[in-house]
């Protein structure tokens, strides 16, 4: 006990911790004697194994568990003594035994969690943004609706942007085949932007069994390195070409869309909900943002880097399953947990800041607030009872939405705080539409 704590940098800390090992041997002998009534060795009965033996067959493990159980004690004893508040785990490292003191000690190297010194957000600006829905979004979101609908039909004409067609090709660089230069079939709808831009243009005004050559110049930053800035020739045949048709807007197209009796009025009432709502969540969601970058910046905290290692580690665990979700192996790309430092720094003070606020503010959840976020979050699905149901089956799940509530009461608090600077901005500029 009365461990002298050392501080090496802004968070980092370091103490020594030593055992004494005749202090520790009748502890040692009491576990090495309730061993022995267990152990069991061949020519003795269980329980009746010479603890000499016990001795030779167990001592230095049981001994060892005895000096990490002293020191770990030591180790919380010190840390309560000294008011410290641990951020992750401890690093231990041995120090070389002192046989003349019969002395084993070890370097106790940890992080502590920041002081945390909330600042002024009365001088911050926040937009609020002001987003309404004109007829011409939804006349808007009704043609993407209609274009996601298309089909298409053979015509026998030159290919225009827009055409669904099916190409043979065939592309050297100097006269060389590359890997990936040549496939039969491929289907493409021009303008899509599938293939590089140089290329697809390349093929408008071909009919069905044209054969065409053409030069294509890949960008310097393109992901295939063997055509990088590279020069290909291609030679590209034209085997089917269908022309889009896109569904009238009528009453049958209003049904397909869940609107009973047809009607193109209510089907518009029920767009204009939806994007409504789209706003109301994108607005917030903006809003939020902007407030979490004000206490941020407004607020004086280091990041304990144990902290900050173990999120990029979080985060990069999570990129590699979203890739593996989409196909993609993980280990062809080259992923670092370094990648994601800024991001992971980011949460981790953001994270620390937002509990001393609750705790400051005392900013408590209402367990109707929770309900309504989760009941929204339901409404995108086909049963949202169901998934309501499901949320608070599961503590977990209960708890991510508890979280975000929480997150919502501060942006609430925040707001009070702040400036707020009303805004307005069109649908499209809302949705970065350009």
């Amino acid at each position: 006990m009365g461990s002298k704590v050392e501080n090496l940098g802004a968070l980092e800390r370091r103490f020594d911790i030593s055992i004494s090992l005749e202090k520790l041997q009748d502890e040692i002998d009491l576990r090495l004697k309730k061993l022995a009534k267990t152990t069991k060795f061949h020519g003795f009965r269980p329980g009746k194994v010479p603890l000499t033996i016990v001795k030779q067959m167990y001592g230095v493990q049981v001994q060892q568990d005895v000096i990490n159980d002293a020191i770990h004690k030591e180790f919380t004893d010190t840390v309560k003594e000294n008011n410290l508040k641990i951020a992750g785990y401890p690093r231990f490292e041995n120090k070389l035994a002192n046989e003349q003191d019969a002395l084993y000690t070890v370097s106790a190297t940890f992080e502590v969690y920041p002081e945390i010194i909330l600042g002024d957000l009365s001088n911050q600006s926040v937009d609020q943004l002001d987003v309404r829905v004109d007829e011409v979004d939804i006349d808007k979101t009704l043609d993407m609706i209609s274009k996601q609908r298309v089909t298409y039909k053979p015509v026998s004409r030159a290919a225009i942007k827009g055409d669904r067609i099916k190409i043979d090709y065939h592309g050297v660089i100097n006269g060389d085949d590359f890997a990936g230069g040549k496939a039969d079939d491929v289907q493409l709808i021009l303008g899509d932007g599938k293939f590089l831009k140089d290329f697809e243009s390349s093929l408008i005004g071909m009919k069905v069994g044209n054969h065409k050559s053409f030069d294509v110049v890949f960008p310097q930053e393109y992901h295939g390195k063997d055509v990088a800035g590279k020069t290909v020739t291609f030679e590209v045949k034209m085997n089917e070409l269908e022309m889009p048709i896109l569904p009238t807007v009528d009453e049958e197209f209003a049904k397909s869309l869940g609107v009973a009796d047809g009607d193109l009025k209510k089907l518009r009432e029920g767009i204009k909900k939806d994007l409504e709502r789209e706003i109301s969540r994108r607005s917030r969601s903006k809003l939020k943002e902007q407030v979490m970058r004000a206490i941020l910046e407004t607020t004086q905290i280091e990041a304990p880097i144990v902290l900050v290692n173990q999120e990029m580690e979080r985060l990069l665990q999570d990129a590699k399953n979203d890739l593996e979700a989409r196909g993609i192996k993980a280990n062809e790309i080259s992923l670092k947990s370094e990648l994601f430092k800024e991001k992971a720094e980011y949460r981790v003070k953001l994270g620390l800041i937002l509990a001393e606020l609750v705790k400051v503010h005392s900013i408590k959840n209402n367990p109707a607030h929770v309900r309504s976020i989760i009941e929204d979050a339901a409404q995108s699905y086909e049963n949202p009872e169901q998934v309501v149901k499901w949320h608070y089956a599961s503590p977990e799940r209960l708890q991510e939405a508890e979280s975000l509530a929480l997150e919502e009461n501060i942006v609430d608090w925040a707001l009070g705080q702040v400036k707020l600077i009303n805004k307005t901005i069109t649908f499209d500029e809302l949705m970065g539409i350009s």
